[in-house]
């Protein structure tokens, strides 16, 4: 007896943005590539949201959509679950190694509506494993995840949006 076996939709999504990751690797900005030395250690797929909160602006003139967190699955190429992305920024793989990062360059994001592209310095904060490694993260990629349009004010203050958003993270060591 044969069995039809189809690609799940959410894989095959996976599976295409990392191919067309791999393609767009040639157009990253200048400001963007990673440190002489580093190399790819591994791409990988994010989808989760962007958390923002509605909060009194610095000078307390108003409010405003502020940044609180990622809070995102992270994929291998193969579409499985490898780790997860987090406040911090840390990147965790499922060995419990994790990055924390620091941006150090950004650039416009070139799809209207998405995050910006950003390099980030990166030190390890946990125990030795696939992300211990890693000396520096690309986001690439981006899909949404910028603040909400909606009204902020002191009505809804302290109030949180998680905005959905995708990226390609790719994870840099040194050679």
């Amino acid at each position: 007896m044969s069995r039809k076996v189809t690609t799940p939709p959410v894989l095959f999504a996976f599976l295409a943005a990392a191919c067309a990751s791999t393609a767009a690797m040639a157009e990253v900005p200048g400001n963007l590539k990673p440190a002489a030395g580093e190399t790819l250690a591994m791409p990988l797929a994010a989808r989760g949201v962007q958390v923002y909160e509605c909060r009194a602006t610095k000078d307390g003139y108003g409010y405003e959509w502020a940044f609180v967190a990622p809070d995102a699955e992270l994929f291998d190429a193969k579409g499985a679950k490898v780790g997860k992305h987090y406040a911090g920024p840390h990147w965790e793989a499922n060995d419990g190694s994790k990055v924390v990062g620091a941006t150090k360059e950004r650039a416009d994001a070139p799809a209207a509506g998405a995050i910006p592209w950003l390099l980030l310095t990166t030190k390890s904060d946990g125990p030795a494993g696939s992300f211990s490694k890693v000396t520096s993260v690309q986001r690439l990629n981006t899909t949404g995840g910028v603040a909400p349009t909606s009204a902020c004010g002191q009505s809804n203050a302290g109030e949180k949006a998680r905005v959905p958003y995708t990226a390609d993270y790719y994870l840099f060591a040194r050679s």
